[in-house]
């Protein structure tokens, strides 16, 4: 009697350790994506001389390639307005 208690015992901590390990990679699934960093972390980053603005020579990555598309007023920085108006990039989208 007791090696069936002991038999059932371990047959439901394994089921169960199976659905919270399973649940917890549904709950995990995507959040490898990094979101792309706001205009106050660019300046923490890259804004050199602290004017609350990025020029050209302070930034780089694809935000220094398409400098000039997003320098909309065309005064040789990258404002906050100007930069939370430029498009975004395309990510990667899942076949889900």
């Amino acid at each position: 009697m007791k090696t069936m208690n002991l038999k059932k015992g371990l047959i439901t901590l394994v089921f169960c350790l199976g659905m919270v390990t399973f649940s917890n990679a549904q709950s995990n699934r995507g959040k490898g994506q990094k979101e792309p960093p706001g205009f106050s972390e660019l300046l923490e980053k890259m804004d050199a001389n602290e004017d609350g603005k990025l020029s050209k020579e302070e930034i780089k990555g694809r935000l220094k390639d398409n400098f000039d598309k997003i320098d909309t007023d065309e005064d040789g920085f990258i404002s906050e307005e100007e930069f939370e108006k430029a498009p975004r990039p395309k990510g990667r989208r899942s076949k889900n």
